[in-house]
């Protein structure tokens, strides 16, 4: 495996990192609209605190995609092809999501009930599936000599995996309640912080079912144990951390604390994984490690030199752009279009 092999697996874990720790709370308020507002007027404010950034921060998926397309093009292959139709659901849920923010501002009111549904069902849809497929890709896949994947409905829907949808659909929920705290002025934040406070000991039991599977279903112990262990500790004691913010008041740490255990769980899952970027379950043979499925040494030297000279200017922008729409969201509030980032 050569430098530039390892530089883009790990920047494509790094994109997906920030994917879910912005797009992450941006799940977690959709699907609080239709669990946590008791009124349109409270759903206004809610959807209103991701109006100006919820599409800038798909941007970070686009991206991750791209990234594993043009460095791991046989990484890329494999796992779209296998996971077609979670990918599809995964697609559906954005598709659905985005639409409704135009859809609910445009509407008749007496229909407007349906796209804060359309939105909240979209918003649950995508880390559920997503946690899915980490899961299922960290198990093991029947991936033959060839890279070709022949999975039967229990290689993609069974206890460890939706275990995993589950528990990535609970943490960018919980992110996204700590945000409205953050965000929101009212009812609206006092409600935040008492869902998350109960939520966070459910959190808990999920945790340690998840360490518990892991254990039992992937090699992460026996390949990676100390790391694997670091990181189950960091996930824990940053969840326990949340929790504390939250009672404590701390609306960004409990937000930042948040993020960063989504974070932890995708450097979890990429430490776990390398130097493979597929695991087979027919044969160790079959992985498909990192120095077998990237592109050439030129490509991704030019790409390597694109990364650097762009990358900086993207989060510049990110950050500028969460510091001018820094304030808090009161009631009563005057939706206007949801304004886009992008």
């Amino acid at each position: 495996m050569t430098g530039l092999q390892f530089f883009w697996f790990f920047l494509i874990g790094l994109l997906f990192s920030g994917f879910f720790f912005l797009e992450g709370f941006d799940f977690g308020v959709g699907m609080a609209v239709q669990t946590l507002a008791h009124n349109e007027a409270e759903k206004d404010q809610i959807v209103s605190t991701i109006g100006p950034v919820w599409d800038g921060n798909e941007v970070w998926l686009l991206t991750a995609g791209g990234a594993m397309f043009a460095s791991f093009p046989y990484w890329y292959a494999s796992l779209f092809s296998g996971f077609y139709l979670i990918l599809f659901a995964i697609l559906f849920g954005l598709i659905i999501r985005g639409v409704s923010f135009e859809f609910r501002h445009n509407v008749a009111p007496e229909k407007k009930q349906i796209w804060n549904w359309t939105l909240s069902l979209g918003s649950a849809l995508v880390p559920f599936f997503f946690g899915l497929m980490f899961i299922s890709m960290i198990q093991g896949m029947p991936i033959d000599a060839k890279g070709n994947m022949a999975a039967a409905f229990g290689d993609y829907f069974n206890l460890f995996s939706l275990v995993g949808g589950v528990a990535m659909l609970l943490l960018t929920y919980l992110h996204g309640l700590n945000y409205i705290a953050l965000k929101t002025t009212g009812p609206v934040r006092n409600r935040a912080a008492n869902y998350a406070r109960l939520l966070y000991w459910v959190l808990y039991v999920g945790l340690l079912a998840f360490a518990l599977l892991l254990f039992v279903k992937t090699d992460f112990f026996s390949k990676h144990l100390l790391a694997t262990l670091a990181l189950l500790v960091v996930i824990v004691a940053l969840s326990v951390f949340a929790h504390a913010s939250v009672f404590a008041k701390k609306e960004m740490a409990a937000f930042l604390s948040s993020g960063l255990t989504l974070v932890a769980v995708v450097v979890l899952l990429f430490q776990g994984l390398f130097p493979r970027v597929m695991i087979s379950s027919i044969s160790a043979k079959y992985d498909l490690l990192i120095k077998d499925a990237s592109s050439t040494p030129y490509t991704l030297k030019v790409m390597s030199i694109v990364a650097v000279t762009l990358v900086p200017f993207v989060l510049a922008y990110t950050v500028w752009a969460y510091y001018i729409f820094r304030k808090r969201i009161h009631l009563p509030v005057v939706v206007t279009g949801e304004q886009h980032a992008g």
